[in-house]
């Protein structure tokens, strides 16, 4: 008599392996080269309910898959969005669909920001560049949608460009008014649209010079991310008050494949939240 196969016995697997069906409800052009979808179930609904910081694989066959970010709030119960950056095969098919066009979607997958806990009665810090504060919209605007649970929250995000700023319409006509929340920007070179701070990311946050009361979450390029931990060093910060996101090689979502095994870890599944006393005892090749 046959064995029966366990392999994917797992409910996580056999969940995370089968994608669902889901319609472009809403597309905005947000940059030159970032689109935001709106996706729902063909029926209407979010298709996954998940926690700030984790991801989803979306799928386009005989294209390509790929993980982004979720980058709605999960008190958002009508649909999830993802802000997309066109860069690849993949992602240029996606900027060429329309609303009303079918996609693919599985997940959530890895771990999350710990809202419920560790953020939870904290001063925040989100520090994001480019495309970067896509992954840090679920959580600043989850924290804004429970906002007696939080302390004071600041913002410090830049671009490249005025016009290379995501959600630049939600940040300045929302998290601009909320209470207790400080907003600060920057881009990188002097634009004449543009009046407000001029600066790399990393020298901004030396300039303002943070009180260090602060939990820090950090999300953009790595040389960012890089400059950024040395700035917030200098102002006193130690490492166990910082989190960041590592997105880059992870391909299955299940630690299956091995892309993204770095040491002892999996960024898809210990991750890809991760503290930054954490990243220190990975190997130093990622």
């Amino acid at each position: 008599m046959s064995e029966e196969c366990l392999c994917h016995n797992d409910k996580y697997v056999r969940d995370a392996l089968i994608p669902q069906v889901g319609v472009i409800q809403k597309i905005t052009q947000e940059t030159p080269d970032v689109r935001s979808f709106q996706v729902i179930k063909p029926g209407g609904g979010k298709l996954i309910d998940q926690m700030p910081g984790q991801c989803a694989m979306i799928c386009a066959p005989g294209i390509g898959e790929a993980m982004f970010s979720i980058t709605s709030s999960p008190t958002v119960k009508d649909y999830n969005e993802f802000s997309i950056k066109e860069c690849g095969e993949l992602t240029t098919y996606l900027h060429g669909l329309h609303e009303g066009d079918q996609i693919l979607v599985r997940g959530p997958y890895g771990n999350h920001f710990p809202v419920e806990d560790k953020f939870k009665g904290k001063n925040l810090l989100f520090i994001a560049g480019g495309i970067g504060l896509a992954p840090l919209r679920s959580v600043i605007n989850y924290c804004l949608a429970h906002r007696e649970d939080y302390g004071t929250i600041n913002i410090l995000y830049g671009s490249r460009s005025k016009k290379d700023l995501v959600k630049l319409e939600e940040i300045q006509n929302v998290w601009e008014k909320a209470p207790n929340t400080n907003v600060y920007l920057t881009i990188d070179r002097e634009d004449p649209e543009w009046n407000g701070h001029v600066g790399f990311v990393p020298t901004y946050l030396k300039e303002v010079g943070f009180d260090t009361d602060l939990t820090a979450i950090i999300c953009g390029p790595p040389i960012m991310i890089k400059f950024c931990l040395q700035g917030l060093t200098e102002l006193g910060f130690s490492k166990e008050q910082v989190y960041t996101t590592l997105e880059l090689r992870m391909k299955c979502g299940i630690g299956k494949c091995g892309r993204c095994n770095i040491g002892t870890k999996y960024v898809c599944k210990d991750g890809p939240v991760f503290r930054c006393d954490q990243i220190d005892e990975l190997p130093q090749e990622y």
